[in-house]
């Protein structure tokens, strides 16, 4: 978040202005600092349903949509960072990241439509990933979830997370939202094991960006 902060204050363009939602079930106490130690001057949202994923069907976060002026939107759903990260966990270590999405975030805000990364319509609606019934009764359960835990109902969340996560199993968000109530973490060997898996068997952790390296 700092480093989209730098970003943010780079571009300074009046007409450019970033949305950030953080997707967490512990809501304003769980975000909030979060949000304060980085001190952004864009806008900051915290929702605790996932609704934006769910909307956009994301299966990972963080992720993202450029929306231009005329509220359309001419990129949708890749792995929105900044500059390449490295996580470290005992012995273990992952690297995640590009160093090629943020100057193309560049491009299009001083080029808009005429920028190279502009996504036709076509290409756009494409990447939208459709819901299946199974992921749309997945997002009711794991809402349902949410709302037993709120209530002090840890079993019957359990019940509903585990629900969601078998009607969707390949949601990421799911399974590490989960994770953030265990003792391991978010970023623990859970979810290392899990990012491997995802990698060796060609799934979507995200989808491959279509930027020209050369930006970097």
């Amino acid at each position: 978040m700092p480093v989209w902060q730098r970003v943010y204050e780079e571009i300074n363009d009046p007409n450019f202005v970033i949305i950030c939602a953080a997707e967490d079930t512990g809501g304003e106490a769980a975000a909030g600092p979060i949000f304060d130690a980085a001190n952004p001057t864009y806008i900051q949202v915290v929702d605790v349903d996932h609704i934006i994923s769910s909307a956009f069907n994301f299966v990972n976060v963080p992720s993202a949509a450029w929306v231009d002026e005329e509220g359309r939107i001419v990129r949708i759903d890749e792995g929105t960072y900044s500059k390449v990260h490295e996580i470290s966990n005992g012995d273990q270590s992952i690297e995640f990241g590009n160093d090629v999405y943020s100057p193309a975030l560049k491009d299009w805000v001083a080029k808009g439509a005429d920028s190279e990364h502009v996504q036709s319509a076509k290409t756009v609606t494409a990447n939208i990933r459709k819901h299946s019934d199974d992921q749309l009764r997945a997002d009711a359960a794991f809402r349902l979830g949410n709302l037993y835990r709120q209530h002090g109902h840890t079993e019957k969340a359990e019940h509903y997370w585990e629900m969601a996560r078998a009607l969707n199993p390949d949601s990421v968000n799911f399974i590490r939202q989960d994770l953030t109530l265990s003792e391991e973490g978010s970023a623990g060997p859970t979810f290392i094991k899990m990012r491997d898996e995802y990698i060796n068997g060609g799934k979507d952790y995200y989808r491959p960006l279509d930027i020209n390296a050369q930006l970097n």
